[in-house]
């Protein structure tokens, strides 16, 4: 038989219960489902609609968007939930994204791109991808990263790639706080292979309002950090990591275990995005990165070797700019 409302209901709220950040609010959520239940307000839905209904109803309290009822057009296997298959089935889906290196180019005036989508990816599934690339442009004179379709990530990979963008000494950055007060992991950078970008080059992050999640800690810990000026337009606003769960054959709930906390301030980007230091459209955000970049390529001077990415930096800027 198919499953029902009846049965997907108090398997959500028993992992909420189970899992969920803040348990005050897993009581309230459990309120409210089990109400829509009784006054059948998922009677009639197939899984389709009843993971819509769910998620609206999950987001309600809080309006934690990492809260869902996912459908999911693939029938989910029995092992969904087991930790070596989440890995398998995220290796797929980085290979065929190239490890979430959606674009690596140098550009005129020898200014690096690095474009991140769709995720930021586990390192041990896409590690040597992210590594690669910020090798290949380590020695660009000036960094643009591209998170405007960048959907989320893990945290690990978050510190991987801020690690090429750091000196010697190690940088701390969000770390995570669980149910337990006593569980928090700190999150800092660490040695990475290769070369570094390092700790003193301009660096512009993009953002639109799709970025979320790890596309958002990446960006926030960058402009906490004062290492990154973030351009573009304000995230969506999600900060809480989150675990899924299969509760019937096409329907998974996502539910957040941990929420983010930042060194430097204490708070994160829930509910209310990463705010750009220089607010832009999503479309005009590389152009303006690309010109303020060139700038300061050209600040550097014209000696030696120099004149001719000078050359090649103000042709470029007169092209930008025409």
């Amino acid at each position: 038989m198919p499953p029902t409302a009846t049965t997907v209901i108090p398997h959500v709220t028993r992992l909420l219960h189970e899992h969920y950040v803040f348990p005050d609010v897993a009581a309230q959520l459990d309120t409210v489902l089990t109400a829509g239940l009784a006054e059948g307000r998922y009677a009639n839905a197939d899984q389709a609609g009843l993971a819509e209904l769910v998620t609206a109803d999950l987001q309600s309290v809080n309006s934690d968007l990492h809260l869902r009822l996912k459908f999911s057009e693939i029938e989910l296997s029995d092992t969904h939930d087991d930790e070596a298959t989440q890995i398998r089935q995220m290796a797929e889906w980085s290979d065929l994204t190239c490890g979430g290196v959606a674009h690596a180019q140098r550009l005129p005036g020898n200014i690096g791109l690095l474009k991140i989508a769709p995720l930021l990816f586990p390192p041990v599934v896409a590690g040597d991808k992210i590594s690669a690339a910020m090798n290949l442009l380590a020695a660009t004179d000036a960094l643009i990263i591209d998170l405007r379709e960048c959907l989320g990530g893990d945290p690990l990979m978050v510190a991987l790639a801020y690690s090429y963008l750091t000196g010697h000494e190690p940088v701390q950055l969000t770390g995570m706080a669980h149910r337990d007060p006593a569980d928090f992991k700190q999150l800092w950078t660490s040695h990475v292979p290769g070369a570094k970008f390092g700790p003193d080059k301009p660096v512009w992050v993009l953002t639109s309002k799709t970025t979320f999640s790890g596309g958002e800690a990446l960006s926030f810990d960058l402009q906490e950090n004062g290492r990154a000026v973030v351009m573009g337009e304000r995230t969506r606003g999600g900060a809480h990591p989150r675990e899924g769960f299969r509760v019937a054959s096409h329907l998974e709930v996502t539910i957040p275990t941990a929420r983010s906390v930042s060194p430097i301030s204490g708070g994160n980007w829930e509910g209310t995005g990463v705010t750009p230091d220089v607010p832009t459209t999503a479309a005009e955000a590389l152009p303006e990165a690309n010109r303020r970049a060139l700038e300061a390529v050209l600040a550097l001077g014209t000696e030696g070797l120099r004149r001719q990415f000078a050359d090649e930096a103000a042709q470029a800027l007169r092209d930008l700019t025409a």
